[in-house]
């Protein structure tokens, strides 16, 4: 009996087919659910910088884009921005999992988030077949943003005070007519997380934060987070497959939700209240999670809000 290139025999190869088949049928219900809705993915992290990972990734964009569904991106870049800062001897710190931005510092951020990783993820959707256009906070009026405003409890005299974190941002207005139109042209829009205040200043934002702004403000069903974890986990370092608001709580006031993850949760939290049908935190180093999670009953994180 023939083999194909992969050794594989014609039963072999049918099997697969078959499989195949199975899967696709098994889907077809949800990508149904999913016709004609828009579903915004926060990229970045470990997904972003593996190049197999982030050919697939847009691969998957495309796809969604194919069958219906209206993706719109919003791209992290930390890595990024810490090695270019390092090369330019450019001194960061992180403070409750946000980076302090001081005016050098935002100007690195605007020229690697804006420019260098905004455009390579458009020239890959462009490469797996789609068309992505490229843009930042700043285009069309998309975010205004206002200073992040932070306090920290001295662990010793309990008094609070006030962070400043430079020229970081939280968005204060989202114009999402500029989505709206190129989402309607069929094209997928890639954004920077840059934000412009009320005299001009730029702001960095923090990418989850932009994404929950930008899906609350789409009425998105679906507001993806890819991180470098399998999702939020409990005490005992397992992955949450839900998460109540509740829940959240206790679990950022006994310390297990900390770090990058605290914007996160907030994030999923605000954006459900604003009217998206359901947040998720997912592991972006599975290969094909968008896909998994949406079109599989078995998901690929952990879901916030109600499913719908």
């Amino acid at each position: 009996m023939g083999k194909d290139g992969n050794g594989r025999s014609a039963d072999a190869r049918r099997a697969a087919w078959l499989e195949t088949a199975h899967t696709l049928t098994e889907a077809l219900p949800n990508i149904l659910r999913y016709g004609g809705a828009t579903v915004v993915i926060k990229f970045g992290g470990h997904a972003m910088g593996d190049a197999d990972l982030a050919r697939q990734f847009a691969r998957d964009v495309v796809l969604l884009k194919q069958i219906g569904v209206s993706p719109v991106i919003v791209h992290g870049g930390g890595p990024q921005i810490g090695a270019m800062l390092e090369r330019l001897k450019i001194q960061s710190e992180f403070v409750q999992g946000l980076r302090v931005t001081d005016r050098a510092t935002v100007d690195v951020v605007e020229m690697v988030l804006a420019g260098r990783i905004n455009k390579e993820i458009v020239t890959s959707i462009g490469q797996a077949g789609g068309r992505a256009v490229g843009i930042s906070g700043k285009d069309g009026g998309l975010l205004t943003a206002r200073k992040l405003h932070r306090t920290i409890r001295d662990p010793e005299s309990q008094i609070e005070k006030v962070l400043d974190l430079g020229f970081v941002g939280e968005p204060e207005r989202v114009n999402p007519a500029i989505i709206e139109r190129l989402a309607g042209a069929d094209l997928i829009p890639v954004i920077a997380p840059i934000g412009v205040g009320a005299d001009g200043e730029t702001f960095n934002i923090n990418a989850d934060t932009a994404a929950g702004a930008i899906a609350g403000a789409l009425g998105a069903k679906r507001l993806l987070l890819l991180t470098d974890v399998a999702g939020v986990l409990d005490e005992n370092g397992a992955v949450l497959p839900e998460l109540s608001p509740g829940k959240a709580a206790n679990l950022k006031a006994a310390g297990v939700v900390a770090g990058g993850m605290i914007p996160k949760v907030e994030t999923c939290l605000e954006a459900v209240q604003s009217g998206v049908g359901a947040a998720v935190i997912l592991d972006g180093r599975v290969p094909h999670a968008v896909l998994l999670e949406l079109f599989t009953e078995h998901g690929a994180g952990t879901l916030i809000g109600s499913v719908g």
